[in-house]
């Protein structure tokens, strides 16, 4: 069917009343055996959408059944930022029968509208509008069962007009490729060209997949240009020539539109806690090359992450091993004074004392020895995150293994890396006993390099945010 016998077919449908209700007013949109109307609600007088699936030789099972879950999701859910369902119907329309899908209407303009009129957004308007949009996609995912919508593109998100304190209200539409975490059977790939994360195409999707779909859409914002006409390297999409954004929000657009799911941004809560991190506390996720001349080895790899952190030295790791000494000295010194004014009555005192000495003299070589020549070694793979030390070949833990999963934080303080697994903490770096000879930039470094595998925000310590870091 040509595009004039297409708009002539359609003129058949303006003012024919559905269902008694519904009365159309236009023609919003088309795809293959899809129709979507405007039309009034007679008994409301409101305005409403109503989308048609119509029986064709073009129709497939599919369609139809992504038709219904559509209807049974919306059904389902209740959020202002989406349209509300209102009816579900058989029609029989001169196009063929089918059936009708009745829907809120929402008056607003698409992104993609909004850019094709010119429309230019500014940094301040990326973050508002992906604020919002992921408060959205975090409701959906937070489901039970999850609900994908697998089809997050500028064309299927409305903005409103904008007022005099942001970009305007931000609604979601369109969920006929929806998916449910329950859902079974053979896979059906949906999507857009340029907006489908890589596993998508394989037919597998998870809330990280819209994640990747809202991060291309927001570059299509910065750049006016569809994600598919950009230039990729390893699949990776390159637009950081073509924008005027700060480092922490293209490192933040980088990380939601990570090719591998295991390095990608994976929930829409952690996404907005990484924007906000990176707004406030300076470049929280803009990577840093490691430092000319550090001999720390870092090993990072789908499957664990590594740091190993060489001896402290001589000098550094002398100094807390001299003040020890000399505290648990002067203490033994005055007890021996004690105990020798009073020799006759516990001689045999003084003697335990002796053997104590002897046997912490021993001690305080060990750690001497530990202090200035032992090495340490962080290991996080995807089940476990162990912390340990070695001299002379022999690693021992330092802090008990935790599971991976228990994992909530990173903190980068003026002199350590603080990794906050529940109850327990493992640290890199710090001052005295335990500590690892760790400089400010390889601590920035290591840090970021953590916070990337565990594909959480790092948070700064704000006395740690020197003025070449904010922005």
């Amino acid at each position: 069917m040509d595009k004039t016998l297409a708009l002539e077919t359609m003129d058949s449908l303006v003012d024919k009343v559905f269902c008694d209700r519904y009365q159309i007013q236009s023609l919003l949109g088309r795809q293959t055996g899809r129709r979507t109307l405007l039309a009034t609600d007679l008994a409301t007088d409101s305005s409403v959408v109503v989308k048609l699936l119509l029986f064709g030789p073009d129709l497939t099972w599919d369609d139809l059944k992504l038709f219904e879950r559509e209807a049974d999701v919306l059904k389902s859910l209740d959020h202002p930022a989406i349209p509300k369902y209102l009816d579900y119907f058989e029609v029989d329309t001169e196009l063929g029968k089918g059936f009708a899908l009745v829907q809120t209407y929402i008056q607003a303009k698409s992104l993609q509208d909004w850019i094709q009129e010119g429309r230019t957004f500014a940094e301040d308007d990326l973050k508002a509008i992906g604020k919002d949009l992921l408060n959205i996609l975090d409701y959906l995912h937070q489901r039970q069962p999850p609900v994908v919508h697998r089809d997050i593109k500028p064309s299927n998100i409305l903005l409103a007009d904008h007022g005099d304190y942001g970009p305007g209200q931000v609604y979601l539409i369109d969920f006929g490729s929806v998916q449910t975490a329950v859902h079974g059977g053979t896979r059906t790939i949906v999507g857009t060209y340029g907006y489908m994360p890589p596993e998508q195409f394989g037919g597998e999707t998870t809330s990280a997949s819209d994640l990747y779909a809202f991060g291309a859409t927001l570059i299509y914002l910065a750049t006016g240009c569809h994600p598919d006409k950009l230039p990729q390297r390893e699949m990776r999409i390159l637009f950081e020539d073509r924008v005027s954004l700060r480092p922490s929000l293209i490192d933040w657009l980088k990380w939601l539109i990570e090719p591998s799911l295991d390095l990608r941004l994976n929930s829409a809560k952690q996404a907005i806690d990484a924007l906000e991190n990176s707004k406030t506390r300076g470049r929280g996720l803009a990577r840093v090359a490691k430092p000319i001349g550090s001999k720390v080895q870092l090993t990072n790899t789908s499957q664990m992450l590594e740091i190993c952190v060489p001896p402290r030295g001589f000098y550094t790791g002398l100094i807390p091993v001299i003040v020890f000494a000399m505290v648990w000295n002067s203490f033994l010194l005055l007890w021996y004074t004690i105990v020798s004014a009073t020799w006759n009555s516990i001689g045999w005192l003084l003697g335990l004392f002796a053997v104590v000495h002897l046997a912490v003299g021993f001690l305080l070589i060990l750690m001497i020895l530990e202090n200035l020549f032992a090495k340490f070694r962080l290991r996080i793979t995807n089940v476990r995150i162990v912390r340990s030390s070695a001299l002379f070949g022999m690693w021992r833990w330092t802090v008990p293994p935790a599971f991976r999963e228990d994992i909530e934080k990173v903190e980068l303080t003026h002199s350590q890396i603080i990794i906050c697994a529940r109850t327990q903490k493992f640290t890199l770096g710090g001052e005295g006993w335990g500590g690892c000879n760790l400089t400010a930039p390889e601590l920035s470094w290591l840090a970021q390099e953590v916070s990337h595998w565990l594909k959480l925000p790092l948070i700064r310590d704000p006395e740690t945010i020197t003025p070449k870091m904010v922005e």
